[in-house]
């Protein structure tokens, strides 16, 4: 199980790197100063961190197999899961908004464009199914459950 968690986690994090991506590549870091992107640099770029930090402990743990390390990666998903939350809460009205900022929006509006609005939703569902899954297996791992 501790394998299927990595392999999830693995393909959770490629989807987080190209909505990372997307978002400052479209701007997303510089539209923090006009209030544009709805999602606060700190959160992205924390939820962004712990995930990462998280993801090595568990490598860690899946070399080492020491329960400890499990715990820990554990511990560090749930904030990772809470920001992914916030996020996901602040992105909802920006995909909504799509279809009618899409119609009036003429040349040159793509500097009042939310960075966020580019996640294609396939990548968003699938990043937060993966991630559950995830949080899931690293939780039945960490308590012996399955084997490790």
């Amino acid at each position: 199980m501790d394998i299927a968690a990595l392999i999830t986690w693995v393909i959770t994090a490629l989807g987080g790197f190209y909505m990372l991506g997307t978002w400052i590549q479209r701007g997303g870091i510089r539209q923090q100063q006009t209030g544009t992107s709805r999602l606060p640099a700190p959160v992205v770029f924390g939820h962004f961190a712990l995930a990462a930090i998280g993801l090595v402990v568990w490598i860690s743990y899946v070399v080492a197999d020491r329960s400890a390390l499990a715990w820990a990666a554990f511990g560090l998903l749930l904030p990772v899961a809470l920001l992914g939350f916030v996020m996901l809460a602040r992105w909802i009205p920006v995909h909504r908004d799509r279809t009618t900022a899409g119609a009036a929006a003429g040349p040159g509006a793509e500097g009042t464009v939310p960075a966020e609005r580019h996640f294609p939703v396939p990548v968003v569902l699938a990043h937060g199914l993966l991630a559950v899954a995830t949080l899931v297996l690293v939780l039945l791992t960490a308590l012996g459950i399955g084997g490790s």
